[in-house]
């Protein structure tokens, strides 16, 4: 499960994407350097040809090599979904996953129109396969969208079918197809004028992700081109009434959902799906028209976390932690053990990331490389203070 958007705004393309995950699996976000092409490289089950990588920020899972969603210099940002297709996922071969796709694709792309190429080749020539989980047999086929500040695509897949089209002003995926004869691109196995549809499997039902789809397309088309960062952090933390908990804004909260009903209605952008899924990580970037690049990375649930801002490639050390993911850990199940507690979380929370914002922000006013690196360097601390307090 996940739910990932894009919005084009005055100056630039914001991203957005929750990861969700099983619950007690620990996702980290990490800096990576340049590498030289040559040689192979290991994704989870095969090798690959290196062709050498830009530097990037991104967050996986911590057994997984791949990623769930990621940055890179070039200011290309991408995520996966997983989706249910007519195909049958455990009848094929360990290949690669849509967390490899999503990192190959970040270390080789310098745009989306670029990104979209090296994934269908990837796609194409290795296919997907292996389990996307630890714990148990779990093959799924991905969806992505890949934005860059001038646009980007939406990529369903089933096996080694795709169909592309343009994200446009912005745009919203989850858990299901969602192209029709509105593609502009697929594989050649796809006919023209097919409905892409055709490969949606009847058997899982849409409302997984329609319900989550309503939320994150909302944002995008309710407010548009006067869209910010903050609002899409409000968006991510969606528990299914409404957009809460903007960094800076009055303090609101929108309780923890307290099940999933018969409507799945209680399937949330913020997923707290008790025992089996929740919202592990999560990302906004802002992909700046003038090149200029800058990211607010969370571990653990939206609601009970801080979006810390960083400046790719430089990312607070502390989040590639997996201690760090846990301490968000216990604090999500506080507030899903007590309703109650998410109002003293957030209290404690909310404050510390509107000051990080604001400086981060005066940081970035600056334009000076030092500056955001210094901020970078410091910016968990005063999260770190808040934890302790906290008792995580």
């Amino acid at each position: 499960m996940c739910d990932t958007l894009c919005v084009r705004t005055s100056g630039a393309m914001l991203f957005g994407k929750n990861s969700d995950r099983p619950v007690h699996e620990a996702q980290v976000v990490e800096s990576y350097g340049r590498r030289p092409s040559g040689g192979s490289v290991r994704t989870q089950y095969i090798e690959v040809p290196d062709a050498g990588a830009h530097a990037l920020v991104g967050s996986r899972p911590t057994w997984l090599w791949g990623l769930e969603h990621g940055v890179n210099e070039h200011g290309v940002a991408m995520g996966n979904e997983k989706v249910w297709t007519v195909d049958d996922p455990h009848a094929l071969p360990p290949a690669l996953l849509g967390m490899d796709l999503v990192r190959l694709v970040l270390e080789r792309a310098c745009t989306a129109d670029d990104a979209l190429d090296h994934l269908t080749s990837l796609l194409e020539a290795y296919g997907q396969g292996g389990s996307g989980e630890a714990d148990h047999d779990e093959p799924y086929f991905s969806s992505f969208l890949v934005v860059d500040s001038g646009g980007g695509w939406v990529v369903e897949t089933s096996a080694r079918t795709w169909a592309a089209r343009p994200v446009g002003a912005g745009t919203s995926i989850s858990n299901r197809i969602s192209l029709s004869t509105d593609w502009a691109r697929a594989s050649a196995d796809v006919a023209p004028g097919t409905d892409f549809d055709r490969w949606r499997s009847r058997t899982a039902p849409t409302a997984i992700a329609d319900h989550r789809l309503r939320a994150t397309r909302s944002c995008v088309a309710e407010r548009g081109a006067t869209t910010n960062a903050r609002d899409v952090v409000a968006t991510l933390r969606h528990h299914g009434q409404t957009s809460w908990g903007a960094p800076g804004a009055d303090l609101t909260i929108s309780p923890v959902p307290d099940g999933v009903r018969d409507d799945w209605s209680g399937v949330t952008v913020c997923m707290h799906v008790r025992d089996y899924q929740a919202t592990t990580a999560s990302m906004v970037a802002e992909l700046g028209d003038d090149g200029r690049v800058r990211a607010w990375t969370c571990l653990g649930s939206p609601c009970a976390s801080v979006y810390v801002p960083c400046f790719p490639p430089a990312v607070p050390i502390e989040l590639a932690s997996p201690s760090t993911w846990e301490r968000f850990e216990l604090l999500r199940d506080r507030v899903e053990a007590d309703r109650d507690a998410l109002a003293e979380v957030r209290a404690l929370l909310a404050p510390v990331e509107a000051e990080l914002w604001d400086e981060a922000d005066a940081c970035w006013a600056s334009g000076e490389r030092a500056a955001l690196d210094r901020f970078v360097r410091t910016a968990f601390a005063p999260v770190d203070a808040a934890l302790e307090m906290l008792g995580a």
